[in-house]
């Protein structure tokens, strides 16, 4: 993918099918790193199925007969001598605390570091393709010229909103402004 923010997308589409009721997007980036964690509270992977979930030939899919999320973020990791490990605990092996984490990282000092992307459209994707899912987001840059933590929990907003879907086109239209003043200052939130 040329965009992390597209792998991004794709695994967090496999925690809302997973039935996760909440998934935590988090990017910790750094002058020289940055590391990616999903971490859903859906019904987890067995054994078996996370044993080959890396392997660009194995899925649980019925529409076609290879997976490449996964696969693809780990070769997106590795080509710039960073990694990417996969651990998930099956709801019949813990109905308490299930669910799938996936953690990568990445050198973006490397030539081969793929960019992050527009995070914020994939964030407004998500939102409006599963208004009854939650998610939490945080993006936080160290080390540059300008440190920067954006945040967003949409348990927040639903408490705030009082029964007012996510998905509405102003509520849409406030987050993606939310979140880009976060991530450029309040005079470039209009531009």
């Amino acid at each position: 993918m040329k965009e992390l923010s597209l792998n991004i997308l794709d695994i967090t589409e496999n925690s809302v099918k997973a039935g996760a009721a909440l998934t935590q997007i988090l990017i910790d980036e750094d002058a020289s790193t940055l590391l990616l964690t999903i971490a859903d509270n859906g019904s987890g992977m067995t054994k078996e199925v996370l044993q080959g979930v890396t392997d660009p030939f194995y899925t649980t899919r019925t529409t076609r007969s290879v997976g490449m999320g996964l696969p693809l973020l780990k070769l997106a990791a590795e080509q710039t001598d960073g990694w990417m490990k996969v651990e998930s605990i099956h709801i019949s092996d813990d109905p308490e605390n299930h669910g799938t984490k996936v953690e990568a990282l990445f050198h973006k000092d490397h030539i081969d570091f793929t960019p992050l992307g527009d995070v914020v459209s994939t964030l407004l994707t998500l939102i409006q393709g599963h208004p009854d899912t939650d998610f939490l987001f945080r993006h936080s840059i160290r080390g540059g010229e300008k440190e920067v933590e954006v945040h967003m929990d949409t348990r927040e907003l639903r408490e705030a909103l009082d029964d007012v879907p996510l998905n509405e086109y102003e509520v849409i239209k406030w987050i993606e402004e939310y979140l880009n003043e976060q991530y450029n200052g309040p005079e470039d939130a209009e531009e």
